[in-house]
């Protein structure tokens, strides 16, 4: 049953991925699966808040340095996933994303820049979430990495959206994730596969230069050597707070939703 399910998701994210919706509706679904049932309803709650205002405070940076989805909410978070409000935020925010660059007088001199985060940013990782849980339990690093080494995240559409129109804008694309050297040619393969053809650079994290270091650090320093370079960053997409906290942030940040996890 759990690999027929695997199968249906991979196939799912094929068909997003290279476009063959068969309409606007039926591309912005990323996934087509059954809500998760049991505990974790709107009105579920953890520690006297409910979990909806639980994911609001995660999202709005008022809980912080949290490891895991409280327990009682993993259904709910699986449910805002797996859900609409998911892919209306996620529209939501790519589309101020868009307004704001569309109504900037930029100089046509090449270094306009735009850097997106990868996982939950530009790929979504909701197949394996779905097959493996959506927080409650510490994170697997191991089976985790193992779905990445597949190379079968879809885009998020909306993202997606977004970098089109960017490109059409002459705004060149910087992708900037915390993923390790060595997944750097499965990760182009990805990207490429789900629809990002083009970009102007692919920055994985080397874990010798950045020994210890928190995500706000690391890319704080690589949006540092963009700006050394001459780049003018004008917007930076990514769905953790530490993607966008920092220095060299650029001159805009939007915050895309992601209530899974927790990255310093």
């Amino acid at each position: 049953m759990m690999k027929t399910l695997v199968a249906f998701l991979l196939l799912v994210a094929s068909i997003v991925a290279t476009g063959h919706g068969s309409s606007e509706e039926a591309a912005y679904q990323i996934y087509p699966l059954r809500l998760k049932s049991g505990a974790g309803s709107d009105g579920a709650t953890v520690q006297g808040i409910t979990c909806a205002s639980w994911r609001l405070a995660v999202e709005a940076h008022n809980i912080i340095e949290w490891t895991t989805v409280p327990a009682e909410c993993e259904n709910y978070v699986g449910n805002y996933m797996l859900g609409q409000q998911y892919r209306q935020d996620s529209k939501a925010v790519n589309r101020e994303a868009y307004l704001y660059v569309r109504a900037l007088a930029l100089p046509n001199d090449g270094r306009n820049v735009w850097v997106f985060d990868v996982d939950e940013t530009s790929l979504s990782n909701l197949p394996y979430y779905a097959q493996n849980g959506f927080g409650a339990e510490p994170y697997n690093s191991t089976t985790f990495y193992a779905w990445v080494e597949t190379g079968a995240a879809p885009a998020l559409p909306e993202t997606q959206k977004l970098y089109n129109k960017l490109l059409n804008l002459g705004i060149k694309i910087v992708f900037l994730t915390g993923r390790p050297l060595n997944q750097t040619e499965v990760t182009a393969s990805n990207l490429k596969k789900a629809g990002y053809y083009t970009w102007h650079k692919l920055i994985l994290k080397n874990k010798t230069e950045y020994s210890g270091a928190t995500a706000v650090v690391y890319k704080s320093a690589e949006r540092g050597k963009l700006e050394k370079e001459g780049y003018r960053i004008v917007g930076n997409s990514g769905d953790q707070w530490s993607d966008i906290l920092g220095t060299s942030t650029g001159r805009r940040a939007f915050k895309l939703p992601d209530p899974m996890y927790y990255l310093s």
